[in-house]
């Protein structure tokens, strides 16, 4: 249950974020969900985007460096405690994780959280086993409509 998330490093520039996101609008890509991490120079802006092949081709196109990474989704209980019975989890079997973010909440009671982990098969099926909903690219999608 891996989905795609797209990675494009940007420059720490005014209005380079601004390009990139008007650059998607223009091309018809809707985008679900972001972070970015900065640091002096550049940042990294990873992104559930409703067509990652599409939206990565016409960053590159447009100069962006841009790739596509397989991340999972799941869903957490959302009160205190409900992220952490996940990591809880994988911390158990030390499956390494690189980094979350959130997305919209996905219904009552209950949030979407994207995460990149070292060994996302291993994940999948510990997480599976411990009754935790993995979301596909199309439910993530669906979400918030």
């Amino acid at each position: 249950m891996l989905i795609k998330q797209m990675s494009v490093f940007v420059e720490n520039t005014t209005g380079r974020l601004a390009e990139l996101t008007s650059i998607l609008a223009g091309e018809k890509i809707d985008l679900k969900a972001a972070t970015i991490a900065e640091t002096v120079d550049f940042g990294i802006l990873r992104c559930i985007v409703d067509d990652p092949e599409k939206a990565t081709e016409v960053l590159k196109a447009k100069g962006f460096t841009a790739s596509i990474t397989p991340v999972l989704a799941v869903e957490m209980a959302d009160h205190p405690g409900g992220f952490a019975a996940i990591l809880e989890v994988l911390a158990k079997e030390r499956i390494p994780v690189d980094y979350i973010y959130s997305t919209v909440r996905s219904k009552e009671e209950t949030a979407a959280i994207v995460m990149k982990v070292e060994e996302p098969q291993k994940a999948i099926q510990l997480l599976q086993k411990n009754n935790v909903k993995l979301y596909t690219m199309e439910e993530l999608l669906a979400l918030g409509k």
